[in-house]
Order: C-alpha cells, then sequence, then structure tokens
C-alpha cells in the first residue's frame, strides 16, 4: 500500500466515524432511546432528548458579540477547508492507473498488466545497472496512456549520462517491448550517494 492510499483510507474512516457518531446521535435522540432504555446520558450531553436540538439560540449568538474578527475567523476556516479539499480531490485525479492495456487497447482486446508489477519490474531491473544504488519505479496517468517515473540513486563515482543511456536501452525499452505500447514517456530523477569521508593517511 502506497503513502497516498493509506492517507485516503485514514481520512475516509474518519469522515465515517464522524458521520456514524452523529447519525447515531440524532437517532438516539429521536427514538428517545435514553428514555425507553432507562440509561442516565453524561453530563452535558447533547441530543439527549427528543426536545433537545443541536443548535440552540443560545448557541448561535454566543459568538455574535465577539466582535469584528468573528466573520473573518469563520471566512479564513472555510477557505482553508475548501482549498484542503480541492488539493485532495486534485490529487484523486492524478491517480496511478492499476493496470496497463498490453498493447495499447483497452479490454477486452488485450490483457491487463498491473502497473505495480509492471513498476517493480523496471526497478529491479534499474538496481542491475552499472553505478546504480537504489532505484524506484511507478506509473501514472491513464492506462491507456500510461507514464513511467524512475528514481534511481547513484554511486559517488557513478556519471548521470551513462546510466541515463542505459536505463533507457535496459529497463524502459524492455518495459516498452513487454506490453507492446508505442509510447511510453518516461520521467527519471537521478540522486547522487553520499560521498563516505575518506581517512588521510
Amino acid at each position: 500500500m502506497n503513502g497516498r492510499s493509506t492517507v485516503n483510507r485514514l481520512l475516509l474512516g474518519l469522515c465515517g466515524v464522524v458521520l456514524l457518531g452523529g447519525g447515531l446521535l440524532i437517532l438516539t435522540a429521536g427514538f428517545d432511546l435514553y428514555h425507553r432504555l432507562r440509561l442516565s446520558p453524561p453530563a452535558g450531553w447533547p441530543a439527549s432528548t427528543t426536545h433537545d436540538v443541536l443548535l440552540s439560540n443560545a448557541d448561535r449568538v454566543r459568538w455574535s458579540d465577539q466582535g469584528w474578527w468573528w466573520w473573518p475567523a469563520v471566512i479564513a476556516v472555510l477557505a482553508l477547508a475548501a482549498i484542503l479539499a480541492l488539493t485532495w480531490l486534485l490529487a484523486q485525479l492524478r491517480h496511478r492507473p492499476g493496470a496497463v492495456h498490453l498493447g495499447g487497447a483497452p479490454p477486452p482486446e488485450s490483457v491487463e498488466l498491473r502497473g505495480r508489477a509492471l513498476g517493480d519490474a523496471v526497478a529491479s531491473e534499474a538496481r542491475a545497472l552499472p553505478d546504480v544504488e537504489q532505484a524506484d519505479a511507478h506509473l501514472a496517468g491513464r492506462a491507456t496512456g500510461p507514464q513511467l517515473h524512475v528514481a534511481l540513486t547513484l554511486t559517488d563515482h557513478g556519471l548521470p549520462a551513462p546510466t541515463l543511456q542505459a536505463l533507457c536501452r535496459g529497463p524502459v525499452a524492455h518495459a516498452r517491448e513487454s506490453t507492446g505500447l508505442t509510447r511510453l514517456p518516461t520521467h527519471a530523477l537521478l540522486h547522487v550517494g553520499r560521498h563516505k569521508a575518506r581517512r588521510a593517511e
């Protein structure tokens, strides 16, 4: 599971817990379950009887006398929440394809290959290249037009140009040939490993 999936599931789980708790609270008050089951709700518990409301008149006017800063603060909080929600939505639109259509044609004319499997294969082959210390690869874009993103960490004596040529001629070319795609745009990010301190004698 990647980091984005983990965050998505945590956010969805949190929203689900909040909505479930709010719904149960309203249903409990609406059916007067505390009285029917002869239970005593905690002190200050909201909506404990059928006559209670979620937002009373006192609550509505409590903050209206706080001065001029109250409404700008509310608007700022709502704007921040809207920006965060929009950012999350845009991040979902740039999802990684779960599968790649071999040959570039959608099913049922083609066979699907899991995107993670292809990324793992490219990363495994890239790690075997000379002067490559670590490699990671994943797919992005649409299933019919995927893009390959490769991140390489070179050794302290590795050269970017020869490594990039070896990457294009090796793992990237093999991935394009094995999937039957006519185009496989590739973005490569190269890092240089930390130089080890050498002891002077």
